[in-house]
C-alpha cells in the first residue's frame, strides 16, 4: 500500500511528532521542515505555529547530536515567540554539548526567570557555574554579558489562577513591595538579582547613579535579602542628596546585617546632611567598634564631633 499523503500542515506536524516519539529522529525533522516550507508557503501569520515546528525540529537535531541546526532552529523559534521555554532549554543543551558554557549559562538563567521551578534549568544552571568557575576563576561573573529581563508577562509564577481577576495584577509599586517582602525568593529569583546588582554597580562605576537605582529597585524586586544592595543604592542617594532614602536604605541594610560597615557610614553621612548630629555620631561609633581602623569614619567622626559642639 502506497504511504499516506498528508496535505496540511497538522498532518505534517503530527506525523513528526509520531516518528519523534518511535526514536526516527531524522525522519521527524524532515516531516517538521515540508510542514514548514508549507506554513511559509501559504503567508500564514502564525509564528506560534511556526515557532513550534521550529522547536520540534531542533529536538531531532539535538537527539542526532546536530547541535549547531539545533542552536538556529532554537533561535528562530525564539525570534517568532520570545522566551520560550522548549527552545531555550534545547538551545542551552546545545551550548553546554559545545561547551559554550556562557551561553549555555545564559538560557538557563532567562528559563528560572519564567518558572523557577524547572529542574533541568535548575540543574543546568548549577553544571554551569561549576564549569565557568573552573575555566575563569572566582570572577567568573564579571565576564558574564547582561542576561535578558524576562517581562512579568511571561513569567509563569505570575499567571492568574482561574478565579482570579486578571486585571488586577497591575498593582502599584508599593504593594508589588510588599509581595516582593512577603514570598521567599526562589533559586532563579537570587540569581537574577544578584546580576541586576552587578549592573547596578557597573553604572555606579561609570557614574550613572541615576540608572544604577533602577537596576537596584529590580535587583531587589526579585530579593530583598541582600544588604549589599540597600547600602550600594543608599551611595546612589547620597550622591544625589536624597539623604532621607539612603536613611531609609542603610537602615534596611543593617536590619538584614548588623554588621554592614558601609551601611553604618553611609548613614552616618546622611544624617549628618540632614544635620542629626546625634544620630550620625552614634552610627560612626558603631562603626569604630566593628572597624576601629577606619579612616574615613574617624575623619568623620571627628567633623561631626565639631558639630556638635
Amino acid at each position: 500500500m502506497a504511504p499516506k499523503l498528508r496535505d496540511s500542515v497538522e498532518e505534517l506536524r503530527a506525523a513528526g511528532n509520531l516518528s519523534f516519539r518511535n526514536g526516527q529522529f531524522a525522519e521527524a525533522a524532515t516531516l517538521y521542515s515540508r510542514a514548514l516550507r508549507m506554513l511559509q508557503a501559504q503567508g500564514s501569520s502564525d509564528p506560534e505555529k511556526e515557532s513550534v515546528l521550529y522547536s520540534n525540529r531542533a529536538a531531532c537535531h539535538l537527539k542526532d547530536g546536530n547541535c549547531i541546526d539545533c542552536i538556529k532552529d532554537c533561535t528562530s523559534a525564539l525570534a517568532l515567540v520570545p522566551f520560550g521555554m522548549k527552545p531555550l532549554l534545547r538551545r542551552a543543551s546545545a551550548y553546554e554539548a559545545l561547551e559554550k558554557y556562557t551561553l549555555a549559562y545564559m538560557d538557563y538563567l532567562t528559563v528560572l526567570q519564567i518558572d523557577d521551578s524547572v529542574t533541568s534549568a535548575l540543574e543546568g544552571s548549577s553544571r554551569m557555574t561549576r564549569a565557568l568557575m573552573d575555566s575563569f576563576g572566582p570572577d567568573w561573573r564579571q565576564k558574564l554579558p547582561s542576561i535578558p529581563l524576562v517581562p512579568v508577562s511571561a513569567q509563569k509564577r505570575w499567571e492568574c489562577l482561574p478565579s482570579e481577576n486578571c486585571k488586577e495584577t497591575a498593582k502599584s509599586k508599593s504593594k508589588e513591595t510588599t509581595a516582593t517582602k512577603s514570598r521567599v525568593p526562589s533559586a532563579g529569583d537570587v540569581e537574577r538579582a544578584r546580576v541586576l546588582k552587578e549592573e547596578g554597580n557597573e553604572l555606579v562605576k561609570k557614574g550613572n547613579h541615576k540608572q544604577a537605582i533602577e537596576k537596584y529597585n529590580e535587583s531587589l524586586w526579585f530579593s530583598n535579602l541582600e544588604s549589599a544592595t540597600y547600602s550600594n543604592r543608599a551611595l546612589c542617594h547620597l550622591v544625589l542628596k536624597q539623604y532621607k532614602e539612603a536613611v531609609k536604605d542603610c537602615t534596611e541594610a543593617l536590619r538584614l546585617d548588623g554588621k554592614n560597615v558601609k551601611a553604618f557610614y553611609r548613614r552616618a553621612q546622611a544624617y549628618k546632611a540632614l544635620k542629626d548630629y546625634k544620630s550620625s555620631f552614634a552610627d560612626i561609633n558603631s562603626l569604630l567598634q566593628i572597624e576601629p581602623r577606619n579612616g574615613p569614619a574617624q575623619k568623620l567622626r571627628q567633623e561631626v564631633n565639631r558639630s556638635l559642639n
